[in-house]
Parts: C-alpha cells; structure tokens; sequence
C-alpha cells in the first residue's frame, strides 16, 4: 500500500475515533459515536493489514498479535460496556479515553525504541526530525490525555472531591 494512501487512512481512522468520543458524550448520539468508533477501528485495522500485506510483512505471527489484541480488547470492551449501568457511562468514557491516551505514549516509546521498525530512520540512521517532533507531541498529548482522564474518572467516581488540585 502506498504511504500517501495509509497515511490519509489513519488520518480518517484518527477523525473517527475523535467523533467517537464526542458522540459519546451524549445519549441521544452514542449510537452514531459507536458506529464511527467501529468504522475508524476498521479502517485502521485494514490500513495496517494492507501495509504489511504490501510489504510483505504479513507473516502468521504479526497476524495473530494484531488479531489478538482485536479480539482481547473487544472483548473486555464489550463486557465492560455491559457491566455498567447508565448513570455510570461518564466515568467508563473517561476510563476509556484514559487507555487512549497511554496508548498513545506506548506508541511513542515504542517508535523511539525500535524506529526502524515504524519506518522513521533518516539516510544517516539517526529518527528524522519530524519524527521526533511528532512522537513527542504524540507523547505529550498522550500523558495529557491520560492524566487527565484518570483524574476526571476518579472525579466523576467519588475517589476524589470536585476541587481544583491545584
């Protein structure tokens, strides 16, 4: 798969994920903020699939990984979603976008640990620097993200007062 092509694939994936969550922060649109999260999980799956495909890359091991993680994280998706009452859906949604964000730094970390692997090494072998300038703003938004997502769960729980922290 071209790089152009998976790049605008992950970019509308990201786009979906983003109106996911907006659409869960209401009733009356978490139906349509559920469809777009399946759709950009979809999309993205796909993208990966394709690029390894393309590349030849796509051996039984890396499809079992990928296809683990799908099943495993849908699962404890889904029985979590279940398990949870309505009056208790703000703090699942902030649980959730808490996995987002560290996902988010896992990412990072794992890019610059093994940078060959994501493609992001210069001619000289050394990250590029919009590589570097990406992971960290992936890494920074990331723990953003999970901080404060964490903090609005424990918030919304009753683990913590309303108050200001600081």
């Amino acid at each position: 798969m071209n790089a152009n092509l998976a790049a605008i694939l992950y970019l509308v994936s990201g786009v979906l994920f983003i109106l996911a969550l907006r659409g869960l922060s209401s009733p009356t649109t978490s139906q349509a903020g559920n469809r777009n999260g399946m759709i950009g999980m979809a999309i993205a799956v796909g993208t990966t699939l394709a690029t390894l495909w393309s590349q030849d890359a796509l051996d039984v091991l890396t499809l079992g990984l990928i296809g683990g993680g799908v099943v495993i994280g849908g699962t404890v998706g889904a029985v979590i979603a279940r398990r949870v009452a309505m009056t208790a859906m703000p703090q699942l949604v902030a649980a959730f976008h808490s996995l987002v964000g560290m996902a988010a730094c896992l990412v990072a970390v794992a890019a610059i640990h093994t940078p060959a692997a994501y493609g992001i090494l210069g001619p000289d072998g050394a990250v590029q620097l919009k590589s570097l300038i990406e992971l960290s703003l992936g890494l920074a938004i990331g723990a953003i993200t999970f901080t404060g997502s964490v903090i609005a769960f424990a918030k919304l729980n009753g683990n913590m007062s309303g108050a200001p922290i600081l």
